[in-house]
């Protein structure tokens, strides 16, 4: 097999199967890491008339920094999503640029199985093998479409690749099929590579403060859809003048987020949070989050009804946050932040 980098080689023609990788990991609920960084540049970049490559991770053996599964996008002057820790993505990228210019489905292997590995100047310190599917975007017509209806919709996006160049995507009801001429694969005892882009996870936050500012760009960085509603014109100018945050009060918010995975209460504000909590006891919102003190929990719910406290109890985290992070506004932010990764992991 000849040697394009240490640890990288790009396939000879196969002659006999390897021996059996592990395949796509079990189905998850969520996106692992932030596909959607990935998804939307590759949009933008097919938008903008450049010859973008999604590098897929299809097989993985042992212990490697990327998942099956793991988006990377690559292009002129452009790379978003990380393969392996760094040391390898500039090799990548020249070859996703060969596979741009032939209009080919390209294939890479990354293995670093073997001892001599460690020490090698591009050495990831791994003992693992990775298996990558190259894809010339622009030479896929209509690829616009998945990328947009993930980004857009509460749904997975499945990909299949196979060994012949026969491409199948499909979100929802929709669905479609591309096929490419395609390099040989390197040695795999697989034909057909499925492969689930997850849908990421929803917050609904629920009222403004000093937190907000914090909280919402490190959720949306962590891969979180996020949306702020706040009805109060003050607060929302006052500590968040650079957020988006939709002029609507509690109930209006659930009812325009019904399928939100999380809601905060955040509101810095009794009435307002007592509201938000009776609007979130009549909906199906999984997780809900309430700000402040186990004491503030108590006198808020003192004033709902008994069906709305046993609505809630199961699904309240009170005080939301896992503890011990400080106090401060980037404190909690990050406390909270820590939770909803927490339970975001135990839900893959």
């Amino acid at each position: 097999m000849a040697a394009v980098a240490p640890l990288l080689r790009t396939p000879p023609i196969p002659t006999a199967p390897a021996s059996v990788p592990r395949a796509q990991a079990p189905p998850s609920r969520f996106a692992d890491g932030d596909p959607g960084a990935v998804l939307r540049a590759a949009r933008d970049a097919l938008a903008a008339g450049t010859r973008p490559i999604l590098a897929i991770v299809v097989e993985t053996e042992g212990s490697t920094y990327a998942a099956p599964g793991t988006l990377a996008l690559f292009g002129e002057a452009l790379q978003h999503g990380w393969i392996s820790g760094g040391c390898l993505e500039p090799e990548i990228a020249r070859l996703a640029m060969d596979t741009a210019a032939a209009e080919r489905i390209g294939w890479l292997e990354i293995d670093t199985t073997d001892d001599g590995a460690l020490f090698l100047g591009s050495a990831v310190g791994c003992r693992g093998r990775q298996l990558i599917a190259l894809l010339p975007l622009a030479a896929l017509p209509g690829f616009d479409a998945p990328l947009q209806a993930w980004l857009a919709d509460h749904q997975d996006l499945a990909i299949t690749l196979d060994r012949h160049g026969d491409i199948d995507w499909r979100i929802g009801a929709h669905r479609g099929h591309w096929r490419l001429p395609s390099d040989p694969v390197p040695p795999s005892a697989v034909n057909r590579w499925p492969v689930a882009v997850r849908r990421a996870p929803s917050a609904l936050v629920l009222g403004t403060g000093p937190e907000t500012p914090l909280l919402v760009p490190m959720l949306r960085a962590l891969g979180w859809r996020v949306c702020v509603a706040d009805a109060r014109p003050t607060w929302r100018e006052r500590v968040a003048p650079d957020i988006d945050v939709a002029d609507l009060a509690p109930t209006a918010a659930i009812a325009a987020q019904p399928d939100a995975d999380v809601a905060l209460v955040m509101h810095h504000g009794f009435e307002a949070d007592r509201d938000a909590l009776e609007a979130l006891a009549a909906s199906r919102i999984p997780f809900v989050g309430l700000l402040g003190p186990e004491r503030r929990r108590r006198d808020l719910f003192k004033l709902l009804r008994p069906a709305d406290r046993d609505a809630l109890v199961a699904r309240l985290q009170s005080p939301v946050g896992v503890p011990g992070c400080g106090r401060g506004a980037a404190a909690i932010a990050l406390s909270i932040a820590t939770q909803l990764q927490l339970w975001r992991g135990a839900h893959a």
